[in-house]
């Protein structure tokens, strides 16, 4: 067994509102992966059976990362677990809209949440800070669990730009200075002592 523990970060194929880029959080409409979408799971199953090692597949409870997630395991002969803590941040009122749309509507609720990760969102409860400690305690299990081994995590663009903050050691608004496209791949490795490096970010050359 390797001394290095690596999580793959898949985000979700797209769905009919990835396109047009409208906010898709927890609290909307639940959406499954588009024809596109489905096309971009296979693409990443294929992939990642070229890559090999992936011992593992974990995903949020939502049901474009689930539909990815099979995809995925599928192609792998894996089985796949939920774990409801990778689910997506909450929006509340900005469900469905875009940001300009949003900037529009709520302006100063956007300028403060932007601003600080204690705000949440226009009629969300749940904070940037919340979303990060979920997030962390997810890792911290994976960790544990897996130790020394590839997994899988499929999750949303918030979740998995903040495990690649956490690697980092970044301060919160980095959250919003990365991009993590549709069914994407990035790669973080931990050291046995918990230390974490980047191996990389946001990959869609499967996707070409």
């Amino acid at each position: 067994m390797s001394d290095v523990t690596t999580l793959v970060l898949l985000r979700h194929g797209e769905t009919l509102l990835t396109p047009e880029r409208r906010i898709s959080g927890s609290g909307g409409s639940n959406p499954g992966l588009s024809p596109a979408g489905r096309r971009q799971a296979r693409a990443a199953a294929d992939a990642l059976a070229h890559r090999g090692a992936v011992e593992a597949v974990v995903t949020s409870p939502m049901r474009r990362c689930r539909e990815t997630a099979q995809c995925v395991a599928a192609r792998l002969g894996l089985s796949v677990r939920i774990d409801r803590d990778l689910r997506e941040a909450d929006f509340g009122a900005w469900e469905g809209l875009t940001f300009a749309e949003v900037r529009e509507r709520y302006p100063d609720d956007l300028s403060a949440w932007l601003a600080s990760p204690e705000t949440p969102p226009s009629g969300a409860e749940e904070t940037m800070h919340q979303v990060a400690r979920r997030v962390t305690a997810v890792r911290d299990g994976l960790l544990a669990r897996y130790a020394g081994a590839t997994v899988l995590v499929v999750s949303h663009v918030v979740p998995l730009r903040t495990l690649i903050r956490l690697a980092l050691q970044a301060p919160p608004h980095t959250v919003f200075r990365m991009e993590v496209a549709a069914a994407s791949l990035s790669t973080v490795t931990y050291d046995e002592d918990g230390t974490a490096t980047v191996q990389a970010l946001n990959d869609t050359h499967h996707l070409n």
